[in-house]
């Protein structure tokens, strides 16, 4: 609804309201067709303005969405979800609350997983410092054979190492020397 729809529907039903005040028991029948013509008005700006088709559902969320006829808000997809909230908790597992009662979460909760997960670490010195160079591997021949193939590679880093991650971190192999490079030139004289 652009602002001229919304000024003009909105004197109208002002207009509307202004016959509603003044109806009595002998209001003439001249002026109830009157009414009547600006009630029609009121509906044909109500029409122009209204764009999309009526909602199939009243559900805030979905009011276009599929329909249930058994949900209180004729929603299918909210409805799916309060079915499965009903199953889980039938099953024997209560079901989340508070904000959490949305989705559950992709990595799990921190009771999930008391310890973190064991993995090694493939590190590349680049001069200056040791940086991760590829994605952290959960095994650790993998992670050789990662770092192996990046020595052999078009463009070796000066020195690999391999860290492993646990309650700790632990250095287990060390490929080549690191040697910190000064990024002036000529050795910042």
């Amino acid at each position: 609804m652009n602002h001229a729809q919304l000024t003009a529907l909105g004197r109208a039903l002002r207009l509307l309201g202004e016959h509603g005040e003044a109806l009595t028991a002998d209001t003439p029948d001249a002026r109830l067709y009157e009414v009547k013509a600006d009630l029609r008005r009121a509906l044909d700006l109500l029409d122009e303005s209204v764009t999309a088709g009526a909602p199939s559902t009243r559900c805030p969320e979905h009011p276009h969405g599929p329909v249930d006829e058994s949900a209180p808000d004729l929603c299918l997809l909210c409805e799916t979800r309060r079915r499965a909230a009903r199953r889980s908790e039938f099953q024997g597992r209560p079901g989340p609350a508070g904000p959490a009662a949305t989705a559950p979460s992709r990595y799990g909760v921190r009771a999930d997983r008391p310890q973190p997960q064991q993995r090694w670490l493939p590190e590349a010195w680049n001069g200056r410092e040791w940086e991760l160079c590829g994605t952290p591997r959960r095994d650790r021949h993998e992670a050789e054979a990662y770092l192996a193939a990046q020595r052999r590679g078009s463009r070796p880093a000066m020195a690999y190492r391999l860290v492993h991650e646990f309650t700790d971190y632990e250095v287990l192999r060390i490929w080549g020397t690191p040697v910190h490079v000064d990024i002036e030139p000529l050795g910042n004289l």
